[in-house]
């Protein structure tokens, strides 16, 4: 805290991904990314002028996530929160959004 500003707590629409049983999914850290991108950039919903940036930033960002929860000691106690993905009612919600025929 070099600025001597006091960071309050991460965003409350990024879970934690580390220490997740089973471990986090390729899904879910895109996910944890995405908002991340969304929050930063202010772009909820990407344009045609913004999507590419977009789309890179959420790439790259989940390829370092994915690193560091790889490269991160065990937790010794679970996260505080379930990630969105596997919430009954998220999963719920995106099987009735699925076209039928299709998994």
């Amino acid at each position: 805290m070099r600025s001597g500003l006091r960071l309050a707590r991460m965003c409350r629409n990024i879970t934690t991904l580390r220490g997740l049983a089973p471990p986090a999914t390729p899904a879910e850290v895109e996910a944890a990314a995405r908002q991340y991108v969304r929050k930063v950039s202010g772009v909820s919903a990407p344009s045609a002028k913004t999507s590419g940036p977009v789309d890179a930033a959420v790439a790259e960002i989940a390829r370092i996530t994915a690193d560091l929860l790889a490269q991160l000691p065990p937790r010794q106690t679970p996260p505080p929160t379930l990630p969105p993905l596997r919430r009954p009612s998220v999963q719920a919600r995106l099987a009735a959004s699925r076209p039928i025929g299709r998994h």
